[in-house]
């Protein structure tokens, strides 16, 4: 194992990554069961930067990198973030909640990641802090492909930014794994709807853990604008569901299977949603 650097504020961070690479600490959760038996390379651990924690309200809501699941899960939110809150009861134990924070899981960029398609429905974006400027952009094009991120060697994480407008309607968070809990999920959706009139107004549908990153229903939220919310599940088709995804077979389930049940997950988060 290499050096260990535990910055107190972010400037002291940025001047450390700037002087060497360094593998980011949030939480660990996810590097350190990747490590293996040895962590090579040097750390920096910035759950000491009490600036990257908490969540925070103006006109959009900001959620500092190393909040944790249990923070989030904790907090007083409007039901449009209530899927974001479903999730964080769901990644991992107890144990993971309380030190996994959700900078960390969006960096990790894993396909099953429980935090990205809640998000994505809330059009949820990144803010990087780099050592010559801060830049933000959708998280939709942050996330780049397994494991795969934006982030510059010399940038870090420092928060999600959920306009203003996502705080809108109700939503929910399903998944699907071998078991309710400590699994790595074989589809999982999240669901946001506005309504008028008892009409569909506005829909954000997101799939994870059938794609190489988490992805949007484009079809799907067209197909319900405007439905009666009572009958709004019976729009949702196999076809638009599908469109979307580029499913894989794997030891956990095939890409059919992945495909018909993030398609009944869908359906059931339209109606928790709705509910």
């Amino acid at each position: 194992m290499g050096g260990y650097a535990q910055p107190q504020t972010l400037s002291e961070a940025l001047g450390l990554i700037a002087q060497s690479p360094r593998k980011i600490l949030a939480g660990g959760t996810d590097l350190y069961p990747g490590a293996g038996t040895s962590l090579q390379g040097d750390l920096l651990d910035i759950t000491a930067i009490s600036a990257l924690s908490g969540i925070s309200q103006d006109r959009d809501i900001r959620i500092g990198a190393c909040t944790t699941w249990t923070a989030i899960a904790e907090a007083d939110l409007p039901p449009a973030l209530h899927c974001l809150q479903q999730a964080a009861r769901q990644v991992g134990g107890r144990q993971v909640q309380n030190a996994g924070t959700i900078g960390g899981n969006l960096c990790n960029a894993s396909p099953a990641a429980d935090g990205v398609p809640p998000l994505l429905a809330l059009d949820a974006e990144v803010e990087l802090a780099g050592p010559h400027q801060t830049r933000r952009l959708p998280l939709s094009r942050f996330l780049v492909g397994p494991r795969q991120t934006l982030r510059k060697p010399d940038e870090v994480l420092t928060a999600i930014i959920l306009p203003a407008g996502s705080a809108q309607g109700r939503s929910s968070f399903v998944k699907l794994g071998a078991r309710a809990y400590l699994v790595i999920s074989i589809a999982m959706v999240a669901a946001r709807l506005e309504l008028a009139n008892r009409q569909i107004s506005a829909a954000a549908i997101a799939v994870g853990a059938c794609s190489g990153v988490a992805q949007r229903l484009a079809a799907v939220e067209r197909a319900l604008l405007g439905a009666e919310a009572a009958s709004a599940a019976e729009l949702v088709r196999t076809a638009d569901v599908a469109a979307a995804l580029s499913p894989i077979d794997d030891i956990r389930a095939t890409a059919g299977y992945r495909v018909a049940a993030a398609t009944e997950l869908v359906r059931r988060a339209v109606q928790e949603a709705l509910a």
